[in-house]
């Protein structure tokens, strides 16, 4: 029989294990719940919890942000509210509009603008943005009775309407330049959608979430007819530089509202089976925290699975001429050809399926190379302009720019008027230069014109001139990455876009292939993957600027390029040898046709400059014979033929310094002419003219520099090259220039001995 213990006893019995095992339990739950605690706080901003910011928003821009029975709802408002919880701040929600809310930030009045806003290239001068939460597209929408649009093409001749200041609205004015239709501005998207119902306007132009919200409401008495146009993404904005700490809470909120599902609830209860993959926001790419759009190292092909790069090659191969100092459309880092129009051309030609071979000339010259047959195209920052289209067949715009101007950071100069009676510093062939030589006209200053851009920002900073006038992108480049030391004084004016450019009736296959590989690239962002590596400079890390590092960096290079002048060097004067003793002997005959010919080759190439002559044999006679030759051969070609000319009256003045006494001796000993000369006059002439014929070879070494004008990459040229990337130019002169004088007094002392030891 089993005996029923007393509860006292089982308690006694059984205290200590029972309490031992709630104490672990407790402990086990306090530290679960510590662990999650600590998680959360793990993903919590500082500097925010407790504080109440003001936020900015639109007014009709459903389903983003708009009115519900008196209620102010929408994604933007719904997902603020939410990160607000997450990470323990206050908001307090301003409608004014979009142009009020960009305005009350700029302004101050607000602490952000959340409204649905793109973020630009432009925009994000005067604005920080978050990471991405939606992705967008632009969709055109017709009458839901209209049966007569179909596409683009049947706007021809109309008129449409568009929301403005929205995508929607610059993409309908770009289109409308190529179809040939108006486009009619409203403030509310409303009233655009009703010009169109009104008969008013044939067509609209919006944001597809907003045009797919109003349709399937029944609100909007719209249909769709086309595809999304690739569009950029919205982002929440802080005026730049400022409340930096609740756009790193907003980041992290959205990432934990991302992590939770609780965004994916808000996308989907606006919009139903069209709301997107909350993770895949943000080109395809998740947003956590505060990273950022891999947009690729300078140089890589944009990793955009939208975007093919593996198409196969068989479409040929092109020469392509470009600038050499044009960043950050086209500079060299670490001996690559990069920049915004190299990156885009070499990522055109992967997807298009052809080939190319990049010359980097400097762009007066490689307008000549494509005018000369040279090159096949040429992509340079090259603004399209009436002028040019005379000569020129330009694709589709690749880049709309803008020209400012800058000033010594000491300067008091801020307006064009401040510039009257002074100079400024143009770069020639650039938007720059027309515009400065107009408002010259007007204002009353005078123009230096340089061929690179680092010169002329040097010109300015050493005081010779008063202001420059550059390319809005080029200027703000250089400046952020801190190699140039100007201020910029004056918004951008409005400049000429940008295009890749082939000679006029020629090659209309590669125009074709680019158009379409640009189109490509735009669409899928890959365009704007390109662009923000260069120009989302916020982000560039501080780099060393020290001499040292900069010498580091540049030696490399510049000991490459003092190997191919002095390649060019040895070529040139082996050359120059044989042909200067060749007509030095033949100015000396009696024939007057072989002393006139002589003569003749002499007085040309000593009367006409080295760089005339470098242009002539480089560019002028592949277009007479249709044959290219290379930059070393043409060079070589050019330095062997102007230094012949001079050998050649060294070899006539040696050879009648002999004295003519030992011609008659050896002829009278039965030598003949030829071997008297081989034998008796030359070797003592060649000791009258060691001294001039070594100051020739020096003169021709640092010849080659003016080689750097065909894209030989000698010593000079990569000099150029390295000023393109870091602006630098005092720094890499004296380089360079000690280098020449290393190289050239070597040569001297190596002269000098040969001379003592066989001309004793």
């Amino acid at each position: 029989m089993t005996l029923l213990r007393h509860p006292a006893n089982w308690w006694r019995e059984n205290r200590l294990p029972l309490l031992a095992g709630i104490t672990a339990l407790l402990t086990l739950l306090l530290s679960v719940g510590g662990a999650v605690g600590v998680a959360n706080a793990a993903t919590k901003a500082e500097g925010v919890e407790g504080q109440t910011f003001t936020i900015a928003t639109d007014t009709t821009w459903a389903p983003f942000e708009f009115q519900r029975d008196g209620e102010l709802r929408g994604i933007d408002i719904d997902l603020i509210r939410a990160v607000a919880e997450d990470q323990g701040f206050e908001v307090k929600i301003d409608v004014l509009g979009f142009d009020g809310a960009l305005a009350a930030v700029t302004a101050g009045q607000a602490d952000a603008v959340m409204a649905g806003m793109s973020i630009t290239t432009e925009r994000k001068k005067t604005f920080d943005f978050s990471n991405p939460y939606f992705d967008s597209g632009i969709q055109m929408a017709i009458a839901a009775d209209d049966e007569t649009i179909t596409g683009y093409e049947d706007l021809a001749g109309k008129t449409v309407s568009a929301k403005t200041g929205t995508e929607g609205y610059a993409f309908a004015e770009e289109l409308g330049k190529e179809y040939g239709f108006t486009v009619t501005g409203f403030q509310d998207a409303a009233d655009a959608y009703s010009d169109v119902t009104a008969g008013n306007s044939a067509a609209t132009f919006d944001d597809y979430p907003i045009l797919a919200y109003g349709i399937a409401t029944g609100n909007v008495d719209l249909k769709t007819v086309t595809e999304q146009e690739k569009a950029s993404s919205y982002g929440m904005a802080v005026k730049k530089g400022e409340n930096e700490e609740l756009r790193t809470a907003f980041n992290e909120g959205l990432k934990n509202l991302i992590e939770d599902g609780t965004y994916q609830e808000i996308l989907d209860d606006y919009l139903g089976d069209d709301a997107p993959e909350a993770t895949t926001i943000g080109e395809g790419k998740a947003v956590l925290g505060n990273e950022k759009l891999d947009v690729g190292k300078p140089g890589e092909l944009p990793k955009n699975p939208n975007f093919a790069t593996d198409t196969p090659v068989t479409n040929g191969t092109f020469t392509i001429a470009t600038d050499t100092t044009f960043a950050p459309f086209i500079y060299q880092l670490d001996g690559t050809d990069v920049g915004i129009d190299m990156d885009l051309l070499k990522a055109i030609a992967a997807n298009q399926g052809f080939e190319v071979e990049v010359k980097t000339l400097g762009f007066d010259a490689a307008l000549q190379a494509v005018q000369a047959g040279q090159a096949d195209g040429v992509i340079a920052g090259m603004s399209i302009t009436d002028e040019r289209r005379n000569v020129f067949d330009f694709s589709d715009p690749y880049y709309e720019s803008g020209v400012q101007m800058a000033v010594a950071q000491d300067s008091d100069i801020t307006a064009y008027e401040d510039l009257a009676g002074k100079t400024v510093a143009v770069k020639t062939g650039t938007v720059g230069y027309d515009f400065a030589e107009q408002l010259g006209s007007e204002i009353g200053f005078e123009i230096n014109a340089f061929q690179d851009s680092a010169d002329m920002y040097n010109d300015v900073a050493t005081g010779n001139s008063a202001a420059t006038f550059e390319d809005a992108p080029v200027l703000q480049f250089g400046i952020a990455s801190g190699n140039v030391p100007l201020q910029i004084v004056t918004d951008p004016e409005p400049g000429a876009d940008y295009g890749f450019a082939v000679l006029k009736g020629q090659n209309p296959e590669l125009l074709e292939m680019f158009n379409a590989g640009l189109k490509n690239a735009k669409d899928s962002g890959a365009y704007q993957m390109i662009v923000d590596r260069y120009l989302g400079i916020d982000d560039a890390a501080a780099s060393d600027n020290s001499f040292w590092s900069l010498l580091q960096t540049s030696f490399s290079p510049l000991l490459q390029g003092l190997g191919l002048t002095l390649l060019a060097t040895a070529l040139a004067i082996v050359f120059a040898m044989a042909l200067g003793i060749l007509f030095g002997i033949l100015k000396l005959s009696t024939n007057p046709f072989l002393r006139g010919l002589a003569g003749a080759y002499v007085n040309i190439f000593r009367g006409t400059p080295v760089l005339v002559q470098a242009f002539f044999f480089y560019f002028g006679v592949p277009a007479v014979t249709g044959q290219p030759l290379d930059a070393l051969t043409a060079g070589v070609i050019t330095l062997s033929l102007n230094a012949g000319a001079y050998i050649t009256e060294i070899v006539r003045g040696g050879v009648q310094s002999v004295d003519p006494g030992q011609m008659e001796a050896s002829r009278s000993l039965g030598l003949g002419w030829g071997a008297s000369m081989r034998r008796v006059v030359m070797p003592q002439a060649f000791k009258i003219m060691t001294p001039n014929l070594i100051n020739q070879f020096i003169i021709t070494l640092k010849d080659t520099s003016l080689l750097s004008v065909l894209g030989f990459a000698e010593l000079t040229y990569q000099g150029r090259i390295v000023i393109a990337s870091t602006f630098r130019s005092f720094e890499i002169w004296i380089i360079v220039g000690a280098m020449y004088f290393i190289v050239i007094w070597l040569l001297t002392v190596l002269s000098n001995w040969f001379d003592r030891k066989f001309n004793k």
